[in-house]
């Protein structure tokens, strides 16, 4: 049996985790002085509340998936005699999957019998749920956890993300992009549309003037991309901006007729990063080297 695990950074509902037997183990979120896990389902703070929190000027800082965490969440598979695949976020924006292949090491040796493979995504936010979601499928399939580990490296470059924010500050200020974008990314109603990049790091590749304007690039660019739409499922993750994600599912639709969509908060790792009001869609589509500028 495999087991496949992600991270607070995956922004998997409880839906989704249940509909693919997808566990994850949970970093941390510091509010107030107050640290507590970051809950993908919201157990501590409703979604508004938590960017109302920002959007009053509190800065909200996180922390990677503690060793404990890690311990306990697998133990508790390896027990039961499962291998386990980990897909964490990016390692260019979190220490989790280091914490987890050390984790993984010293838990082999009492469980010589077992694997852990602990997989740098490459993406954060729905990014990296995609590919949780992909090796689920193929564990269904019938595969094991070397194959999956494997077939997930080889896809990892193939999930496009396009997000825009109202702006790139709250990004600048966790260190999740340079200044020198941020910048461009505040003048006069600029927004930035932004990938994950073949690195696994926050990339601006363009400016557009104002929101409904970048909301709509984000969907041609997604429309031009995409890689067989009729088989999967785009996923619309917004930072507390439900009508946007409302008409951006829209122009969607009308851009690409029949697809399969999914709308759902970005959770409050990846939230406390970007800041209130981003919107992104995400699909696998062309290689990400594509989009570099």
């Amino acid at each position: 049996m495999v087991k496949i695990f992600t991270d607070s950074c995956s922004d998997l509902t409880k839906e989704l985790r249940e509909k693919y037997d997808i566990e994850y183990c949970r970093m941390n979120t510091i509010i107030k002085g107050k640290e507590q896990p970051a809950s993908l389902d919201w157990e501590y703070y409703t979604p508004k509340k938590f960017y109302d929190f920002m959007r009053g000027g509190e800065r909200i800082t996180t922390t990677q998936v503690p060793a404990q965490e890690f311990e306990t969440e697998f133990t508790k598979w390896l027990e039961k005699g499962c291998d386990i695949v980990y897909i964490g976020c990016s390692s260019v924006l979190s220490g989790s999957v280091e914490m987890g292949r050390v984790t993984a090491e010293a838990l082999l040796k009492q469980y010589p019998e077992r694997k852990i493979f602990c997989i740098n995504s490459l993406n954060a936010c729905m990014g990296e749920g995609l590919l949780a979601i992909k090796a689920a499928e193929y564990r269904d399939q019938g595969f094991g956890a070397e194959e999956i580990a494997e077939k997930i490296e080889a896809v990892r470059n193939n999930v496009n993300q396009f997000c825009t924010v109202h702006s790139l500050e709250a990004l600048r200020r966790a260190g999740r992009v340079k200044a020198t974008a941020a910048f461009f990314g505040n003048l006069l109603g600029v927004k930035p549309i932004i990938i994950s990049n073949k690195d696994g790091n926050n990339e601006p590749i363009k400016k557009v003037k104002g929101r409904i304007n970048s909301m709509r690039e984000i969907v041609r660019l997604t429309a031009e991309n995409i890689v067989e739409p009729e088989n999967q499922t785009v996923y619309i993750c917004h930072a507390d901006s439900p009508d946007d994600a409302s008409e951006l599912e829209r122009m969607l639709k009308e851009s690409i007729p029949g697809v399969k969509t999914y709308t759902c908060y970005i959770g409050p790792i990846i939230g406390a990063s970007i800041g209130p009001d981003a919107i992104a869609l995400l699909s696998f589509g062309e290689n990400v080297e594509k989009f570099s500028v």
